[in-house]
């Protein structure tokens, strides 16, 4: 679960992470209000789950009550690729001397956690990296061992923070590793991290994206849900207690396993494609599941083939084969299917769908083919 940038930063503040005095606000007057309480000057914020805001209009400056509110007016109700804007963010503006980029996320092949930290604040990190990768300095992180003021401080060091503000990152950046670790995180990022010119280093912007898995040690984390934009697919899916990610393609994706469904992904674009979700049914290929999985894909009207890939182990082809049937009794697809089985009972249950068989129905016996028969159903290549 992403938050807002508001909420980002009301998350730190329960580890002592510092963040310039504000507001949130759902209307001019309200707009106004908070901003009496920050202190001229302020910025006015919009709060939207994507980047670019500041180039779309989205943040702009303001010296009084006036300016604040025509600022508010404006932004309020604007669309930001694709996300409107229903909430402004309304804090004491700051007077920047150095930007800097510091965040937490785990890298995976490592098994451990990443700290990256960057004297090149206020930009994408990705662009930093391309363009000047010497520019991050990077530290993995023992879950056993966390973070240590003294690792921090030469992290900092080597990133090439300003003097003046190393002693404060590094003990800001041990603070931002217990969110991290203790607030189940999956990300943590501030960009920027600023030096003010009083000297002060504090987090300008919150970047945090929940670790959902978690979301039983934290009753408190329904405030967030209740403020989260979820996708129409996504919520049914959920609903249906199906793992299931939206994307924007036109091959809907079934997979029992999520490594499978990574693969069909990779092996829908190798074929010219591009896939319209994830899917990873699982186990539990069944005929309720299996209905379950293509009522969620049908109700996706970008969808024009549906691509069904399983791979037989515990989970016998056969008694898939008979749950697809079975299922497609129940929903009334818009969309044909291609459907690659393998593995455990392969044989039979082909056999099973040889009589279901139809333009609507295809079975192909290889992962490529399958992907590209229903690239091609779905309208071809791009």
């Amino acid at each position: 679960m992403d938050l807002y940038e508001y909420q980002g930063k009301q998350y730190f503040a329960r580890f002592g992470i510092p963040t310039s005095p504000g507001g949130v606000a759902t209307t001019p007057g309200e707009a106004v209000i908070q901003a009496e309480e920050a202190g001229y000057p302020v910025v006015v914020k919009a709060q939207v789950k994507v980047g670019g805001r500041g180039k779309a209009g989205g943040i702009r400056l303001a010296a009084d009550a006036g300016e604040v509110r025509r600022h508010a007016e404006a932004i309020l109700g604007m669309d930001i690729k694709g996300h409107r804007v229903d909430v402004v963010w309304i804090e004491h503006a700051s007077d920047i001397a150095s930007e800097y980029y510091a965040s937490f996320t785990l890298d995976r092949s490592a098994k451990k956690h990443l700290c990256m930290v960057s004297a090149k604040g206020g930009v994408d990190i990705e662009e930093v990296a391309a363009t000047d990768p010497g520019a991050i300095a990077k530290v993995h992180v023992d879950p056993v061992d966390g973070l240590s003021v003294d690792v921090a401080a030469r992290l900092v060091a080597d990133a090439g923070l300003d003097e003046e503000a190393q002693g404060q990152a590094a003990e800001l950046l041990v603070r931002l590793y217990a969110c991290y670790v203790e607030g189940d995180c999956d990300l943590a990022e501030i960009n920027p991290l600023i030096l003010t010119t009083e000297g002060r280093v504090h987090a300008l912007d919150a970047k945090v994206s929940l670790d959902d898995n978690a979301a039983y040690r934290h009753p408190e984390w329904e405030e967030f849900a209740g403020t989260e934009t979820l996708d129409e697919r996504e919520v049914l899916a959920k609903e249906k207690g199906l793992n299931y990610i939206g994307l924007s393609g036109s091959v809907g994706i079934i997979a029992n396993g999520a490594g499978l469904a990574m693969s069909t992904l990779d092996v829908v674009n190798q074929a010219g494609g591009t896939a319209a979700n994830f899917l990873d049914i699982g186990g539990g290929a069944n005929a309720d599941v299996m209905a379950a999985a293509l009522d969620v894909i049908n109700t996706d009207q970008a969808v024009r083939a549906i691509f069904v890939n399983i791979f037989g182990g515990i989970t016998r082809c056969d008694e898939v084969a008979k749950g697809i049937v079975e299922a497609l009794g129940r929903v009334d697809l818009r969309s044909p299917i291609v459907l690659r089985l393998d593995g455990t009972n392969a044989v039979e249950g082909r056999a099973i769908l040889a009589g279901h068989l139809s333009d609507r129905l295809v079975v192909e016996e290889t992962m490529l083919g399958a992907a590209r028969r229903a690239v091609g159903l779905a309208g071809g290549n791009r």
